[in-house]
C-alpha cells in the first residue's frame, strides 16, 4: 500500500489485538495420532439455476480439521456417480497436496 490510511490502520490494530488475544490457541497433537482422515459428499444437480452439482469435504489430522471446502462444481454432471467422482478428483488433489506438505514438516503418516 502506497498511501495507508486511518482506517487501515484501524484494521491493522483489530488484528492485531486478536492475534495477541489468540496466542494459546492452536491445534494440539498428541504422539502418534499423525493420520488423515477425510469425510466427504457431493448432492447431483442441486442448483435449480445452472444444474450443477455441489462438494464438500473436511480432512482430518488426528482428531483436528485442517482442511475443508464446500462449492459448487465447475462442471454438470451426467449422474450422481459423476459428481461423486468429480468430488473425489478434487480430494484426491487435496490430499496429495496436505500429504506432501506434512512431509515437508517432517510429519510422517501411518
Amino acid at each position: 500500500m502506497h498511501t495507508p490510511t486511518e482506517p487501515h490502520f484501524a484494521v491493522v490494530k483489530r488484528v492485531l489485538r486478536y492475534l495477541a488475544g489468540t496466542l494459546t490457541h492452536g491445534i494440539h497433537f498428541t504422539f502418534g495420532d499423525v493420520h488423515l482422515q477425510v469425510y466427504s459428499d457431493a448432492d447431483w444437480a442441486g442448483d435449480v439455476n445452472d444444474r450443477r452439482s455441489k462438494t464438500g469435504y473436511v480432512i482430518f489430522l488426528g482428531n483436528n480439521p485442517i482442511s475443508w471446502c464446500a462449492k459448487k462444481q465447475s462442471t454438470v454432471s451426467r449422474s450422481s456417480t459423476e459428481a461423486e467422482y468429480q468430488a473425489l478428483v478434487i480430494i484426491a488433489a487435496e490430499m496429495s497436496w496436505l500429504r506432501q506438505l506434512l512431509c515437508d514438516f517432517h510429519l510422517f503418516l501411518n
